[in-house]
């Protein structure tokens, strides 16, 4: 029942909020809401896929909310002509824990040619959050399993998906599920004491704590299971979390390339956070830091007294703060060419 009324609630934030712009600034963008079955979740989950259009469709705004500006896009809009390389896209907890709230780089990705598809990964955000459910980190790969599935079997994409051109993008949490889809295993040890204390994670362990979830008394027994979907070709990951769950030497056996961005200066980004020791273990790593970020720079662009209001909300997090030197849109457009020039080079140049 939480599902449908989650999938209700996803629907109707694609149909609301018709944009007041011209159709002309984001024709190249369309959105659709699909929905994925799913033996593990025992349900169906919607999936939000934005991709190249052609003109046509109506104009939304998707990802507002009282602290963040959305983004554009057309809902509905035709499928551009040929096919696209595909990437699954997987979201973070809490503010971040929508398809939704991932807009401002899933519009772009659309519009530089590539079919982007989100599912929600059920409790995880929204009205619907659950503590418990979050913390399933094992539950989230299958979400994006399930996803390709769906979109396979889509009488829309599946003749517009081009062949073995399949990659994954996690932001936060989401990072942690695109390096579980690489071949990242996870230690149930490590996550069952994640929240003995609250340094490695005030925030997410404070929930946990609050909603009397009890890590260590949680059944596990699944959560170290191999969740490599080998069609995926390339994975990415920006300020992956946690990222010290993981069994470390999992990550020797993974075989496709792996982008890692850390967001902050060096000795700035929290140990739960930092990615470079699995970067340098990975076969064909990769790893950047974008010096002038911070880990909330992946929410939207903040809204005028958006700071003062999260703390009227008492969220503690400080969800306007970004690095030094950079406003969060020029942030954006930095994090959205550095994942563009690795899709490009992954999923469009023949290797």
């Amino acid at each position: 029942m939480l599902i449908k009324i989650v999938a209700m609630f996803c629907a109707s934030v694609l149909s609301m909020a018709i944009a007041q712009h011209s159709a002309a600034d984001s024709a190249l963008v369309g959105v659709r809401q699909i929905t994925a079955p799913s033996k593990e979740r025992g349900t169906e989950f919607p999936v939000t896929v934005w991709y190249p259009a052609d003109a046509g469709g109506k104009p939304v705004t998707l990802g507002e909310s009282q602290f963040f500006y959305g983004t554009e896009a057309m809902l509905d809009a035709p499928i551009a002509h040929g096919r696209h390389p595909l990437i699954l896209l997987s979201h973070g907890a809490g503010l971040g824990g929508t398809p939704q709230a991932m807009s401002w780089i899933a519009a772009p990705l659309a519009k530089q040619g590539f079919i982007v598809a989100a599912p929600l990964h059920f409790g995880n955000g929204g009205a619907n959050r659950s503590a418990a459910e979050t913390v399933k980190l094992w539950l989230r790969p299958a979400d994006i399993s399930a996803t390709l599935d769906a979109l396979e079997k889509q009488p829309v994409f599946e003749d517009h998906l081009e062949p073995k051109k399949t990659g994954v993008l996690g932001l936060s949490m989401g990072g942690n599920t695109a390096l579980a889809l690489a071949g990242g295993r996870i230690d149930p040890i490590r996550l069952g004491s994640y929240c003995d204390t609250d340094a490695l994670n005030p925030s997410l362990c404070g929930w946990v704590k609050q909603s009397g979830v009890d890590l260590h008394a949680m059944d596990m027994k699944l959560a170290d299971r191999d969740n490599r979907d080998r069609r995926i070709e390339f994975a990415m990951a920006i300020d992956p979390a946690p990222v010290d769950v993981f069994q470390i030497e999992s990550f020797l056996k993974v075989s496709i390339p792996v982008e890692i961005i850390n967001l902050g200066q060096p000795g700035t980004i929290p140990r739960t956070l930092l990615a470079s020791g699995i970067a340098r273990v990975i076969p064909e790593g990769g790893y950047f830091m974008l010096k002038d970020a911070s880990h909330y720079s992946m929410f939207g662009v903040c809204k005028p007294d958006a700071a003062e209001m999260a703390k009227s909300a008492d969220i503690e997090e400080p969800i306007c703060t970004d690095g030094d030197g950079h406003s969060r849109r020029e942030i954006h457009q930095e994090l959205v060419n550095l994942v563009i020039e690795a899709f490009d080079q992954r999923l469009k140049t023949e290797r």
